[in-house]
């Protein structure tokens, strides 16, 4: 199941840009601005550069868990395929398990080549205190790809999935700080967007970058939403 699903997500060009190769393009993008290269007081003294290293590595996940794995799990619903898979021996939660595990690897892939970009093309520092970036990577991981399972699970169609992806794709993509970093953002704004999944992700992974700890205060905040989101794509997931 894993091989023939991989097979046919390599096949899927528009999916794997958005995925793997949009946000390091968008850090490219953005790192060619010289004022996103001169250190900024607003953010601690560091540069925006900086900043956007963690923004495009969640922008991977968005992309991955919002945007592309749920038409795909809807559209095997609405034809059908989950109902007839439910006659073979092989069970349909094998295939979600493999589009999940190919959408994260995607996504773990493009987090790394951002990281490889900020490194190679503007000196960004890779994180100083790797456990804890691979830690709150891993959890954010999971959250998203809970979302899209959710997704997945409230929408009947792939029209409807479409439609709610995007409903949550631009709230996710602020809270992650693509149009303005969580750290620059006002105090009030900043407390209650690190009450998000993305939120709290992009502070945790800043942090880890940064040579600190993630604050265990936005590790359970990624930790409580991705169990949340996991408990409710369970209770509401039909195969048909």
């Amino acid at each position: 199941m894993l091989k023939a699903e991989a097979r046919l997500f390599g096949r899927e060009p528009a999916g794997l840009f958005w995925i793997m190769a949009f946000p390091p393009l968008l850090l490219v993008i953005l790192g060619s601005i010289p004022d996103f290269r001169e250190s900024n007081e607003d953010l601690g003294g560091i540069r925006l550069v900086d900043s956007y290293v963690p923004v495009t590595v969640l922008l991977a996940l968005i992309m991955a868990g919002i945007q592309a794995m749920p038409p795909v799990i809807t559209g095997y619903r609405e034809r059908g395929i989950l109902r007839r898979m439910s006659t073979t021996p092989v069970r349909p939660s094998a295939l979600l398990s493999a589009q999940m595990g190919l959408h994260g690897v995607a996504a773990l892939l493009s987090a790394l080549i951002s990281l490889a970009v900020g490194r190679i093309g503007f000196g960004v520092t890779l994180p100083r205190q790797p456990l804890g970036y691979l830690l709150a990577l891993a959890l954010t991981v999971f959250g998203a790809l809970a979302l899209g399972a959710l997704v997945s699970a409230l929408s009947r169609t792939v029209k409807i999935a479409n439609g709610i992806g995007s409903a949550v794709f631009f709230p996710a993509m602020f809270t992650a700080g693509v149009w303005l970093p969580v750290q620059a953002m006002p105090d009030a704004l900043a407390r209650g967007v690190e009450l998000t999944p993305f939120g709290a992700a992009s502070q945790a992974l800043s942090q880890a970058a940064a040579g600190g700890w993630p604050d265990w205060t936005h590790l359970g905040v990624l930790a409580l939403w991705a169990a949340t989101l996991s408990a409710l794509a369970a209770r509401w997931f039909r195969w048909e």
